[in-house]
């Protein structure tokens, strides 16, 4: 169920135990903070709802800044979903909510529009109009109105602490192991299939070509993959991810090749995990000497994905 931070929430949502935060990625670290929410609402027979920020708050603050996204929000809705919350309840974050006090956040929002029973947040999550609000503040300003919190610390990996920053500086070195580590699952990419140039099916490996859109950029290159299709299969594959130098005009894309597959996909929401890094993107100047790559680049990852 997704609710609406504008409105009011609906009397059977309210009294609930709220897990407070972006949980872009959804990593172990946000996986912490929502199990504590989850049980915490068990304990106590009330219903446990997932919070999120949509568009992010870097992107009002920094409209220029590159894409960094590592879920959407129907990812972070199935995501919160499978870890055990009834609901997710999204932040619309511009002005107005910029704009907003500490004091109203916890008053007007967390109290009065969404009833909640008790907030769970990260030890550095901050809220209000200029980060004014940490949770030693939501505490203070929640006690009194009945607003139970608690506040999770940091998760580490390898005695560094797992975070979104780490987990995207992972992917643009093409290190999807370690991002894979971190998130708990391979990075995924979802997107509707389009048509492109159908070089690809010229070549004999015909794609499903996704546009990467609001997602972080991994590094340019071809991968192995996994694809998650609309009725719950799953087909390996190689992709190349990048603007594939070999063609003109160069075009920004994600085009998986799925082994042994010839279904139409055109139209069709589908997912793209990216399991292993196989070679960066490279400019070939003949079709031949590419297709003896595109082999290779297969048989690898057959390989890999065992």
């Amino acid at each position: 169920m997704r609710l609406s931070g504008q409105n009011r929430i609906a009397e059977n949502m309210r009294g609930a135990i709220i897990a407070l935060g972006n949980f872009d990625g959804f990593h172990k670290g946000h996986q912490t903070v929502a199990q504590t929410a989850i049980d915490w609402a068990k304990e106590e027979g009330r219903q446990a709802i997932i919070a999120t920020f949509d568009p992010h708050p870097v992107r009002h603050f920094q409209p220029d800044a590159p894409p960094f996204r590592l879920t959407t929000l129907n990812q972070r809705e199935r995501l919160f979903t499978a870890a055990g919350a009834d609901a997710m309840l999204v932040f619309e974050f511009g002005a107005e909510l910029a704009g907003t006090t500490a004091e109203d956040f916890v008053e007007k929002l967390m109290v009065e529009r969404f009833g909640a029973a008790g907030i769970v947040t990260g030890e550095d999550f901050t809220f209000g109009k200029g980060r004014a609000g940490n949770i030693e503040v939501m505490k203070q300003l929640g006690e009194p109105l009945g607003l139970a919190t608690k506040s999770v610390g940091p998760v580490s990996a390898n005695d560094e602490v797992i975070s979104s920053s780490r987990i995207r500086d992972a992917l643009k070195a093409g290190d999807c192991e370690t991002a894979t580590k971190l998130l708990t699952r391979p990075f995924a990419i979802e997107g509707t299939v389009i048509h492109g140039d159908k070089n690809g099916r010229k070549l004999g490996y015909p794609t499903a070509n996704i546009d990467i859109d609001h997602y972080l950029r991994p590094k340019y290159g071809i991968y192995a993959v996994k694809g998650r299709l609309p009725d719950g299969r799953v087909v390996n594959g190689a992709a190349n991810l990048g603007i594939r130098p070999t063609f003109d005009p160069p075009k920004e894309l994600l085009e998986p090749y799925f082994f042994d597959f010839s279904e139409d996909l055109y139209g069709q929401v589908i997912e793209v995990e990216l399991h292993h890094f196989l070679r960066g993107e490279k400019k070939f100047d003949e079709l031949d000497d590419l297709m003896a790559q595109m082999e290779k680049d297969c048989a690898k990852a057959r390989d890999m994905l065992g």
